[in-house]
């Protein structure tokens, strides 16, 4: 059996170039008519988002439906209980994750989604409250929901005018819309974001303590008032830190000394074994909290413009140390 290879599509990059800035602007278009149009009922949408007593339940199908998972992730992770359930599958059983204390957001740019159409009578006689997200305040999801937000484009950025292109970017600028809103009057902080995501980059950075990531132990460069300048440098060179603490015999910090004190000191001339660890130290160095969070340890030392810090307790004893290099192993900066 043989078969004929396909025609090779001809591609005039002008006309490329021409329709992806068409869809830019289009697109750009559909957003920025959602702002002339958002009002009253967005507000009340956000009210009842913030009091519901169970979960927000956002249904959708096709691309609608796309939509919809992605602004349940979002409004997830921003603080707000939701789930997605496809309206497809809720008429094969998936409603009854629905419960009279939840709020639907129902997504269809037509209103006319079939599968819609069924659920949400349902969705009504269990008590809950439906927010329509569509592009047609006539249609049939229009009437059997409790507030409409209007996603309704001028037109599409697809040439045929068909496939869902600027009526999913307006779904999607209104769903962020939502969650940007909701998250706002919930007070939810950068460090609540890090709690939902704490694999990310940025979990990272707000969840690692500073117990976490110093350097504890014998791996501590220490040394007492006494020692000489001599001691207080071969202690420094073999922990690596770039710094040693001076401690007395509670390990109470008294100081700290760094590669920069013995440059300095050095430049300085004069006889170097005449000086003992008390008589060059920096006191009261720059400390942070055992239990502190590493970022703080960042700023500290970004703001002072030092590369080590010594990590102390409640009390002010030596607990451990830690530098740039540890910070960055951990993939704290």
């Amino acid at each position: 059996m043989t078969h004929t290879p396909p025609q090779e599509a001809l591609l005039d990059d002008d006309k490329a170039l021409r329709l992806a800035r068409e869809t830019f602007d289009t697109e750009a278009a559909a957003v920025l008519g959602l702002k002339q149009r958002v009002g009253k009922p967005f507000v009340l949408a956000v009210r009842m988002m913030l009091a519901v007593q169970g979960r927000v339940v956002v249904m959708g199908m096709g691309k609608s439906g796309h939509i919809g998972r992605k602004l349940a992730a979002t409004l997830a992770s921003t603080g707000t209980p939701a789930t997605f359930v496809h309206a497809g599958e809720a008429i094969h059983g998936d409603l009854g994750m629905v419960k009279g204390d939840d709020i639907v957001v129902a997504i269809s740019n037509s209103g006319e989604s079939q599968e819609l159409a069924t659920v949400l009578p349902l969705v009504k006689r269990l008590g809950a409250l439906v927010i329509a997200m569509t592009g047609k305040a006539d249609s049939t999801l229009a009437r059997h929901a409790d507030i409409v937000l209007d996603c309704g484009v001028a037109k599409e950025a697809c040439p045929l005018n068909l496939a869902p292109t600027a009526s999913s970017i307006a779904q999607m600028a209104m769903g962020d819309a939502l969650a940007v809103a909701l998250l706002d009057a919930r007070g939810f902080r950068a460090e609540d974001f890090a709690r939902s995501h704490p694999g990310g980059a940025l979990g990272r950075k707000l969840l690692t303590l500073v117990c976490d990531v110093m350097r504890s132990g014998d791996a501590v460069p220490r040394i007492g008032p006494s020692a000489s300048l001599i001691e207080m440098v071969r202690e420094m060179g073999t922990k690596g830190l770039g710094a040693v603490a001076i401690v007395d015999t509670g390990i109470q910090v008294l100081g700290i000394f760094t590669d920069g004190d013995l440059r300095r000191l050095v430049e300085r001339g004069g006889d170097l074994r005449a000086f003992s660890a008390g008589d060059v130290m920096t006191r009261s160095p720059h400390t942070v909290a055992v239990d502190a969070l590493a970022v703080d340890a960042v700023r500290l030392m970004e703001q002072h413009r030092i590369t080590s810090v010594l990590v102390v307790d409640d009390h002010g004893a030596l607990c451990g140390a830690l530098n740039t290099n540890d910070l960055m192993r951990a993939k704290v900066i």
